[in-house]
């Protein structure tokens, strides 16, 4: 049972006989004359009980994205239903509006739309709807919540994708879509032409060159059917929030970016999401089954607050290729202390394999370097100073081992692993 305003407001009327007549057994008689109307009230109030819920929810949706849930409600009772209907989603799905109004006469069905608007990835819940049937004078209700499980699943935005176009426009120029051909070592032959001046002397054909008698060389292509194998840690580290955005979906949104990229080029991509236990996991796809498999694996992991283990990296990497490849470390490298277990076992990794450590930096770090008016202001100007040498001392570390380090804000970081991705195939490292 619940209570309305109107009720309260109807109590409250009790002050007028107590002032009019001067008398306390006014005030009694009134409470009771209320008590038997909202009694009476209740009592003509249809059932919740008797009412039939069935919910419709779209497919999966993207972050961010705004869909609609309904919920149609059938009034197999003999009475009018007046009610208040609350769906259970949960504060991250942004339920709007979060409760509904519904006069459903008896043996009718009404509909009651929801809409959603998600701000976390992963799978949103409702568990239940509350109805709350009110009787014809809306002083009492009956209230009770009935059990209808539903849920969404909630997809990484995949942002990033507007900047796949111009990248997929730059390898396809190193592809040989344009004039721009690709000398050096390892990259697939491609054709013979003459020499000319500033060309690389080791790229002479001599062979040809002694049947043409005059100085050939060959063109060369970036190769294809390469290994790109993504680590992204799901640790605790990755819980941190930067731009209002958790380090985990910024190294989700540079893996999409990456796969789609390197996918296009007619490389292999692996995915594997890992802290101490693999979290999520994609092998074996290729081309927009690649995409879906990924951000279905994506969706619904958060961080564990743990620490990444980082020494089953090199055998869970041979687990998925033993070629070489790009192995892309999507992690956090701004503090030495917890970036030890990575440079441990990182030559590990750089034996057989080029190494990229991607990792997402906070821009107001850099901010508060540059703003210094008063003291407290010095004091974040130098700890800004620390977490940046920080930073570099960690990148210089990772570089002396054989790696190599992409940094960004969560708006410039899959960008740059594209670009860098990019360059590692024009410079033929790929």
């Amino acid at each position: 049972m619940a209570i309305s305003g109107r009720l309260v407001a109807l109590v409250a009327l009790g002050i007028v006989p107590v002032v009019v007549f001067d008398d306390p057994a006014a005030l009694y008689a009134w409470l009771g004359f209320v008590a038997l109307v909202a009694v009476a009230d209740l009592l003509l109030a249809a059932s919740p009980r008797r009412v039939a819920l069935e919910r419709v929810l779209p497919g999966p949706v993207r972050l961010g994205e705004r869909v609609e849930s309904t919920l149609y409600l059938t009034n197999s009772g003999r009475r009018r239903m007046r009610a208040i209907v609350r769906d259970g989603w949960p504060p991250s799905a942004v339920a709007t509006p979060s409760r509904h109004r519904v006069d459903v006469p008896a043996a009718e069905r009404r509909a009651v739309v929801t809409a959603l608007t998600p701000f976390r990835r992963g799978e949103r819940r409702s568990a239940h709807v509350t109805l709350r049937s009110f009787g014809p004078l809306g002083l009492l209700a009956r209230q009770a919540t009935i059990v209808v499980p539903g849920s969404i699943m909630v997809l990484p935005p995949f942002t990033s994708r507007k900047h796949l176009p111009s990248r997929l426009a730059r390898l396809r120029e190193l592809d040989g879509a344009t004039s721009v051909m690709v000398r050096g070592q390892g990259t697939e032959f491609d054709s013979l032409r003459d020499y000319v001046r500033g060309d690389d002397v080791r790229s002479i054909d001599w062979r040809a060159t002694a049947r043409r008698k005059d100085l050939v060389v060959r063109t060369w292509r970036p190769e294809r059917d390469r290994r790109v194998v993504i680590v992204v840690d799901s640790g605790r580290t990755s819980a941190a929030r930067i731009d209002n955005e958790p380090r985990i979906d910024t190294a989700f949104e540079s893996a999409l970016l990456l796969a789609a990229l390197a996918s296009r080029a007619g490389d292999r991509v692996d995915l594997v999401v890992f802290d101490r236990r693999v979290r999520g996991r994609v092998q074996g796809a290729t081309g927009a089954e690649l995409l879906n498999r990924m951000v279905g694996a994506m969706a619904p992991i958060d961080p564990e607050l743990i620490e990444m283990d980082w020494s089953a990296v090199p055998g869970l990497v041979r687990s998925v290729t033993s070629q070489r490849a790009l192995v892309v470390l999507a992690t956090s490298i701004d503090a030495p202390g917890a970036s030890r277990g990575l440079l441990a076992v990182l030559p590990q990794l750089t034996r057989r394999h080029t190494v990229l450590v991607s990792s997402v930096v906070d821009p107001t770090v850099t901010a508060l370097t540059q703003q210094r008016g008063d003291r407290t202001e010095v004091y974040r100007a130098a700890a800004g100073e620390r977490a940046l040498l920080d930073l570099a001392r960690v990148s210089a570390a990772i570089r002396q081992l054989g790696g190599d380090v992409v940094t960004g804000s969560p708006a410039d970081l899959p960008p740059a692993l594209a670009d860098r991705y990019i360059a590692l195939k024009a410079a033929g490292q790929l």
